[in-house]
């Protein structure tokens, strides 16, 4: 395999963000990009190259890849359809919290205000998918996964954010916004891909769900699902957490209830 090839099979994987392949027998150089991972980063590259090569008084031809849709301005469909499903996720917990008290009572209450998440992450993952996809044609392809990956971040979100109300009470609310919107909307890899932000964004993006969702939307609609393993961990990771967390308060405040009310009875 040629080192063209190569670098083309590697940014395919999502194991490379771009390649700059050197001609020896010529003058022209050629920069592999893949705008499908984020128009900004593949842009930033190609003015980086540019300025390289007529330092070194050659030319740049440059090749996309993994182009993005032409109805998916700048390439952030994929981050707003995810910031929509984590949106949806805790308000829908926090309503849960408004109508019925931020702490489950029971365990039962705990699995009733689940099941209900489970059932909103379902109806919200098909409808962001039907949105974006079809109906907009922004995510072209890969519907029924962006449906799946829709609703594992809704009810991921979601269950957090009843764990945290579980904790926390009212206040739980508030850490969850804090997480995911002031944490995880900059650091989600949207505007600006993983390699343009700061070093603390880079970081702590691909651990919060709008991070590890942006990356997985991207990878099911322009790489084929390559690369996504880490980022389907991750919120798998917050959904199983988010609901051991709700089901082991509400079964500890009930196991309270018990004892205390005996004794003052």
């Amino acid at each position: 395999m040629s080192g063209q090839a190569a670098a083309r099979e590697q940014l395919r994987n999502r194991d490379l963000d771009g390649a700059l392949v050197v001609d020896p027998g010529g003058t022209t150089d050629t920069l592999l990009v893949a705008t499908g991972g984020g128009t900004a980063l593949a842009t930033a590259l190609e003015r980086l190259a540019t300025d390289l090569e007529k330092s070194e008084g050659r030319t740049l031809r440059t090749v996309d890849v993994v182009p993005a849709s032409a109805q998916d301005a700048n390439g952030l469909s994929s981050f707003y359809v995810v910031v929509g499903w984590c949106v949806g996720g805790y308000l829908c917990a926090s309503i849960l919290a408004i109508s019925a008290g931020a702490r489950a009572s029971t365990p039962r209450r705990a699995v009733i205000r689940l099941g209900t998440m489970a059932l909103v992450a379902v109806v919200g993952g098909l409808g962001g998918a039907l949105i974006a996809g079809p109906a907009l044609d922004a995510l072209p392809g890969g519907t029924a996964a962006l449906w799946g990956l829709g609703a594992l971040i809704t009810f991921a979100v979601g269950a957090a954010t009843l764990a945290l109300q579980a904790i926390l009470g009212v206040v739980g609310i508030g850490v969850a916004i804090l997480l995911v919107v002031i944490l995880g909307n900059p650091s989600a890899g949207g505007a600006l891909p993983p390699p343009l932000l700061p070093p603390f964004w880079a970081a702590v993006g691909p651990a919060l769900p709008p991070g590890a969702g942006t990356w997985a939307a991207r990878s099911i609609v322009y790489f084929g699902g390559s690369g996504m393993t880490g980022a389907l961990l991750v919120l798998s990771a917050w959904a199983l957490a988010g609901t051991a967390l709700t089901l082991l308060m509400a079964a500890l405040r009930r196991k309270r209830a018990g004892t205390v009310t005996p004794a003052a009875a």
